[in-house]
């Protein structure tokens, strides 16, 4: 990357920055947009992906981490650190995680599938086995799985080939045969460089499957690497393709070697997500072995076709406000520098790993006309009160240099794992502003915070 990325500011993109994430999944339930990515290790020199990580929004600025949804331990046949890029999709109540994992056996990756009764898991392998073991190494990963408007569910999937297969109801069998499908130039593009034998068409891999007014829509990743975004279309479920062209270039600013998309429709518009590779300035970035999970707007041709996309990184309006008097998990966040996430003992997340001058920003949080008197934060804090210890949250608005809304002192309580509500006052919280919680103190590790909210003023 050029020194101009190596100076990414606070901004919309990308969406997650406590962890390395790539090949974005996203999907709607109930009022919440769910996105379920792959989590590649810092420091890798390769893919070395163990998680399905969870994350949710309901006005697309703040994230919240939900954490690991499923691992690769999950699976009894699976070798560790592979589990690559999935799908997770509803059905009765139920939902289905779609994952491509190498085989302990050492015969390549094979496509499994988890079950659970909630998008952020825990999801539990019911088969004991792969769902999918067809093609040769390397073959058989990034499943897409759509349920058409008769009910029949369609799982496409494949590197350098594309395959399909019909699932059963169940969502954990298939019906019929696995369908190779023709790799021709006027389904696929021709490919950069020009064909080969192992990639006849622009196809690489990565494909997302989904239908919209009555068509149905093919995006994949597509080359030869660095990878751009391309589609296809049918008007029939099984094809025959139809190339539309390119989404996303691969000359893009900060691009990684290879992308990943998925497209969903959320609150009247629509969204595209990838990945990059932006958080170079986190520690343990390698590159495109260490990816960065991003999202952009984007409104259909009346045509239905969709045009080019750029990756951005600006400012970008709320979809909803954000309210500081209910409870706020810590880890919801929409920039953050020198934070991460863990499980907490009290349930659900934490963030963690705070020095001084670590920083959590919120979007668009609205305090109303009255405005808030009282900040309290749930905070587990193990140091031994040192002399002079001067372990705070101070509250900005707007920016880091905005108006100081109050402070909170953090002191020792008794344990990491020790959870206490601390309570500070505040003033001149009115009306609707982004909320900076800057963590301060003198110990090499702060303290931790489970969750936070505000009280209004009487």
């Amino acid at each position: 990357m050029d020194s101009e990325s190596k100076t990414l500011k606070p901004g919309y993109n990308p969406i997650i920055q406590t962890a390395f994430t790539a090949d974005p999944a996203p999907m709607v339930h109930g009022d919440r947009l769910y996105v379920h990515t792959s989590h590649d290790a810092p420091g890798a020199d390769w893919f070395v992906m163990d998680n399905l990580m969870t994350y949710s929004t309901v006005d697309l600025v703040n994230w919240t981490d939900h954490g690991p949804a499923m691992n690769s331990a999950d699976f009894v046949w699976a070798k560790k650190n592979t589990l690559w890029a999935s799908q997770v999709v509803e059905r009765d109540g139920k939902f289905y995680a779609y994952v491509p994992i190498e085989r302990a056996t050492g015969q390549g990756p094979a496509v499994g599938v988890g079950v659970s009764d909630s998008p952020i898991g825990p999801f539990k392998d019911p088969l004991g086995k792969p769902l999918i073991t067809a093609g040769v190494w390397a073959g058989d990963i990034d499943p897409t799985v759509f349920i058409d408007d008769d009910g029949q569910a369609y799982m496409y999937w494949g590197n350098p080939q594309l395959y399909y297969v019909k699932l059963n109801e169940d969502m954990t069998s298939v019906s019929g045969e696995i369908v190779w499908v023709p790799m021709t130039e006027d389904s696929f593009g021709p490919r950069r460089g020009g064909p080969t034998e192992k990639y006849p068409t622009s196809y690489e891999e990565g494909p997302w499957f989904f239908k919209r007014n009555g068509l149905y829509y093919l995006i994949f990743s597509a080359g030869m690497l660095s990878e751009h975004i391309a589609y296809s279309t049918s008007s029939s479920p099984t094809g025959p393709w139809k190339y539309q062209g390119i989404i996303m270039s691969h000359e893009e600013k900060g691009a990684a070697f290879t992308n990943h998309s998925g497209v969903v429709d959320y609150k009247g518009r629509s969204y595209f997500f990838y990945h990059n590779q932006w958080l170079n300035h986190t520690p343990g970035f390698t590159g495109g072995f260490t990816r960065s999970t991003a999202v952009e707007e984007f409104a259909y041709n009346q045509d239905g076709s969709i045009a080019l996309l750029n990756m951005t990184n600006d400012f970008r309006p709320a979809i909803a406000a954000l309210n500081p008097y209910a409870r706020v998990e810590a880890e919801t966040i929409a920039w953050c520098v020198g934070v991460k996430t863990e499980r907490c003992s009290q349930g659900g997340m934490n963030i963690c790993d705070l020095h001084d001058g670590s920083y959590v920003q919120v979007r668009n949080v609205d305090f109303g006309d009255i405005g808030a008197a009282e900040f309290i934060a749930c905070v587990a804090n193990g140091n031994d009160l040192l002399e002079g210890s001067s372990a705070c949250i101070e509250l900005y608005l707007d920016s880091l240099a905005g108006p100081l809304i109050g402070t909170l002192s953090v002191s020792p309580t008794g344990g990491w794992d020790n959870w206490k509500e601390m309570s500070a006052s505040v003033s001149g919280a009115r009306g609707i502003h982004d909320l900076f919680l800057v963590f301060k103190g003198n110990d090499s590790e702060l303290y931790k915070v489970d969750y936070w909210r505000f009280v209004a003023a009487a």
